[in-house]
């Protein structure tokens, strides 16, 4: 029957929007282990042996295949001195031995809730290293494949004044045959970019030759998210862009397989982990040759090493590359460079997480709470589908209306199964009633709902942003559980406006679905469950108010 097979549909589109919401959930509970942050301490790197590229020079082309593998050298490096410093947004750590940038707090981003720690992304920790390198490779020195580089320093602490928009850290290096070479790195207020460069002063009788080179390693750990049979756990690992391919993800069981080598112009290499990313940026159209390799240390490392520099006796030259380190914001990331936004990966329904996002950080800027910006998204959103949503509930109240005339018909036909779907259908048309209008209340709420399940987890704004009262935490869930259950009881009381399947098994599963629903939703974000409790309460009234409208039609006409 026709009836029957409708009420079958509607429950197929509850199941599965249960199952998404668990693969969600799943993913979601993958992606928040309870981790704690190693604290910003003035430690040297503690690892046996890190890779170091084999010096290249790329073609001034750019190919778009891949290149002969880079071999790798293993150098065991000796304690340098750690060198601190302090911006408006950051607190880094330099070690003297290579200049490589080992330790990378984020002023701006708490480590945990109520915490006066900021979370710390970059470290040298063992189980959790995770660095920024660079060098100068070349037979002659800075750096070559058996060595890093051990600078000197005027001072091992610098912090940037109030005032001070720029600041500059120099470290020094000579050999004695009259090669010098000064690291530099520079701070910007207010920005998560760093620049790393070098300036080649050959005052030795020899041609100077070398490659400039910059890597990101990293253990795995917190250890990349793949359970479900369906994957959707926000991106941890390695990612590559070029002119062609803005954005290319490589994860660590990729890097375990094979080792990249590319020779490309432009593009960035990045390391990504939740709400958090940082990114090698070469000058704009330098040509570069691309590699990861996973080391025996169990070390994951995706880097670029340019083209041969040379310098002549007696003359100078210099090199940089950026580094962005910092919160995966999509204006900042834009500005550091094309396509890194793209690492805010929204999912399936990108374009829709896109406009919600949109939207909301709009109102944001105006009412200054996420909380608020959700319920009034969601405001907004229900007026966006308000007729379609109207004509499905008023259809749906038609069909309530109905359910005595299709008592009738079924006491007619009796076991005539095709009769009485022949006669259903033709009640349906006389009444103008579109039973499958009944379904796209949920058809609609399915993407939408995904679409802001991306948004809650991958935007960096939503993390660790209070609503009111008890909601100290968007991103994370209801710890009283109020708002799942409040989500439960507006989702039964909007039930009960709707016409009751005429199967008694069908309507007891129905009736069960919001005590699913809220048992699994308990653990899911805040900001979700706020979304879902604000819609089914709109969608509830509005149904009501249809449906009282509806009935005041039907008693004009009988007058």
């Amino acid at each position: 029957m026709l009836e029957n097979m409708l009420d079958y549909v509607r429950i197929t589109l509850y199941a599965l929007l249960i199952l998404l919401c668990f693969l969600l959930y799943q993913a979601w509970d993958k992606d928040h282990p309870t981790l704690s942050s190693p604290a910003i301490t003035q430690t040297t790197s503690q690892q046996t042996g890190h890779f170091v590229p084999a010096t290249v020079n790329a073609n001034t082309q750019p190919v778009t295949g891949v290149v002969p593998p880079i071999q790798p050298s293993i150098a065991v490096p000796t304690k340098g001195q750690i060198v601190n410093i302090t911006t408006n947004l950051l607190d880094v750590s330099i070690d003297t031995r290579g200049g490589d940038i080992v330790q990378v707090g984020l002023l701006k981003y708490p480590g945990s809730l109520n915490s006066k720690q900021p979370i710390v992304l970059l470290n040298d920790e063992p189980k959790t290293q995770y660095i920024a390198e660079s060098g100068l490779l070349s037979k002659q020195g800075p750096d070559t494949s058996q060595e890093q580089a051990l600078y000197h320093v005027d001072q091992t602490a610098y912090k940037l004044s109030d005032g001070q928009n720029e600041l500059i850290v120099k470290l020094d290096w000579q050999n004695k045959d009259g090669l010098k070479i000064t690291k530099l790195f520079t701070f910007t207020r207010d920005s998560y970019e760093i620049k790393a460069g070098y300036d080649v002063d050959n005052q030795s009788n020899l041609p100077w030759e070398g490659n400039f080179y910059t890597q990101l390693s990293r253990t795995n750990s917190p250890p990349p998210n793949h359970g479900g049979f369906i994957n959707l756990a926000t991106y941890f690992g390695a990612a590559i862009s070029s002119p062609k391919t803005p954005f290319t993800k490589i994860n660590f069981k990729d890097m375990e397989k094979s080792d990249l080598s590319q020779t490309v112009q432009d593009g960035w290499a990045a390391m990504i982990q939740h709400y958090f990313i940082s990114a090698w940026i070469p000058p704009k159209s330098a040509v570069s040759n691309y590699y990861t390799k996973v080391t025996p240390t169990g070390l994951y490392t995706v880097g670029l090493i340019g083209q041969a520099l040379t310098v002549a006796p007696g003359a100078k030259t210099s090199t940089e590359a950026k580094l962005y380190v910092g919160p995966a914001v999509a204006d900042l990331l834009e500005k550091a460079a094309p396509s890194l936004k793209l690492t805010i990966d929204y999912g399936w329904f990108w374009f829709i997480s896109g406009i919600i996002f949109w939207m909301m950080q709009k109102i944001y800027d105006v009412v200054g709470n996420w909380g608020w910006s959700i319920v009034l998204v969601t405001v907004i959103i229900k007026l966006l589908f308000y007729k379609l949503s109207a004509k499905s509930f008023r259809s749906m109240a038609a069909m309530k209306k109905l359910q005595p005339k299709i008592a009738m018909l079924k006491e007619r036909y009796g076991d005539d199964k095709q009769k009485l779907t022949q006669a259903t259908l033709e009640l349906y048309r006389q009444e103008k009633v579109n039973p499958m209008s009944g379904c796209l209340p949920i058809l609609i709420q399915i993407p939408v709902f995904i679409a802001l399940y991306w948004v809650l987890v991958e935007s960096v704004q939503l993390r660790q942003a209070p609503f009111i009262f008890w909601i100290h935490d968007l991103s994370q869930q209801d710890p009283y559980y109020v708002l799942p259950v409040l989500m439960g009881i507006s989702m039964f009381i909007q039930q009960r406006l709707n016409p009751p399947p005429p199967d008694p098994l069908q309507a007891k599963v129905m009736m069960f679905m919001p005590v699913v629903f809220t048992a699994l939703f308990m653990n899911f974000p805040a900001g979700l469950m706020l979304y879902w409790f604000v819609n089914n309460t709109l969608s509830f009234l509005q149904q009501w108010y249809v449906m009282h409208r509806l009935e005041k039609e039907i008693s004009g006409k009988k007058k």
